[in-house]
């Protein structure tokens, strides 16, 4: 190689070497550490997407609103790291509200991949976690308990996992999740949400799913409830429907709540379908829900509060023992619901075990 060359190559080594050195580099996540005594909301506030708020154990009086995508909010573990309502609820749109957590995004700006985890959220006047206007929603590991509406709710929100978490002495649902709460419209296609692997106890219903579509709801356990499982539709169009409810184990919900202005009163409900099509009920163990509500029973099929039938919906392969008045009851008009290879020992009407 003569002199001209070895020059030539020293060019292309030094703008290579240029052209690395100009590259932009990738911006690296935080984590926001927060001790007791110190605001969640202002770590909440800092953090950009892809940013961890890592709560350390300790009991905080706050609530945290999370507006920005792609947060993590995690505590040390749920039972260590706990949030109660704060001393004064004009902290924040969240705590005003009287909820715990709350992610807000809209319908045409849909907050993404945002967590929560591994966290207890208590006594907050309205709901634990509040999420509407959401996607690529998870909420893991966090114990919700004895709040006054309910425990880890979503709206407006799809391709939400919720998962692991324990819901328990909730004024109502447990779990709950909707098209909307503050308007009529008809279903919501909810992109496969799933709720999954949860333990709910002695709220008022464990588990409400109200006028959706494509949402799983499995491997949970629902005792000590006055209603386990809830799917409600109704006359909208889109009708809320192709749903699964499979793998859970709900047994003695015999809670006694007192009606209300839209419900009979509740006791010993394990799952009801109510104004729903194409759902599957499926490889449920529902086990001693025993009542005298017209909504009482192992697996229950009623038309909705305005008289809607549920229509086409599969009820197959389920464990249904010791409910009573019966472990499955069609208390529907519909003629298109389907009863099949059930193990049970008393059908409304009879023929159906």
């Amino acid at each position: 190689m003569n002199k001209r060359h070895i020059a030539c190559a020293a060019c292309i080594t030094a703008v290579v070497a240029a052209g690395i050195g100009a590259a932009p580099s990738t911006p690296q996540a935080t984590v926001h550490r927060v001790q007791p005594g110190q605001s969640i909301q202002k770590a909440v506030d800092a953090a950009r997407s892809g940013d961890t708020v890592l709560i350390a154990a300790g009991t905080y009086e706050q609530s945290v609103d999370i507006t920005r995508s792609g947060i993590t909010l995690r505590g040390d573990a749920a039972g260590r790291t706990v949030l109660e309502p704060p001393a004064s609820p004009g902290t924040s749109a969240c705590a005003e509200a009287g909820n715990g957590v709350c992610v807000t995004g809209t319908d045409k700006k849909p907050l993404k991949d945002v967590s929560v985890r591994s966290l207890t959220v208590r006594g907050f006047a309205k709901n634990g976690v509040w999420a509407t206007g959401t996607e690529n929603l998870k909420v893991r590991s966090v114990t919700a308990e004895k709040n006054g509406q309910w425990g880890i709710a979503a709206e407006r929100s799809t391709r939400s996992v919720i998962s692991h978490n324990v819901t328990r002495g909730n004024g109502d649902a447990g779990l709950f999740v909707a098209n909307t709460v503050d308007t009529e419209e008809g279903a919501r296609d909810a992109k496969k949400t799933v709720i999954r692997h949860n333990e709910t106890a002695e709220n008022r219903v464990g588990v409400i799913v109200r006028r959706l579509r494509n949402l799983s709801v499995d491997h949970n356990e629902a005792t000590g409830n006055c209603a386990a499982v809830f799917v409600v539709g109704d006359e909208s169009k889109p009708r809320a429907g192709h749903l699964s409810v499979s793998w859970n184990h709900v047994h003695a919900n015999n809670k006694y709540c007192a009606a209300t202005p839209r419900l009979p009163h509740l006791q010993g409900s394990g799952i009801i379908l109510t104004g729903v099509e194409e759902t599957r009920v499926a490889f449920n163990r529902v086990e001693n829900n025993k009542g005298a509500s017209p909504l009482s029973g192992g697996i229950v099929l009623f038309k909705s509060l305005v008289g809607m039938p549920s229509e086409r919906n599969d009820v197959r392969d389920n464990l249904v023992t010791g409910n009573s008045p019966a472990d499955l009851a069609n208390r529907d008009t519909a003629t298109t619901n389907t009863f099949s290879r059930n193990t049970c020992t008393l059908s409304e009407p009879a023929g159906m075990c």
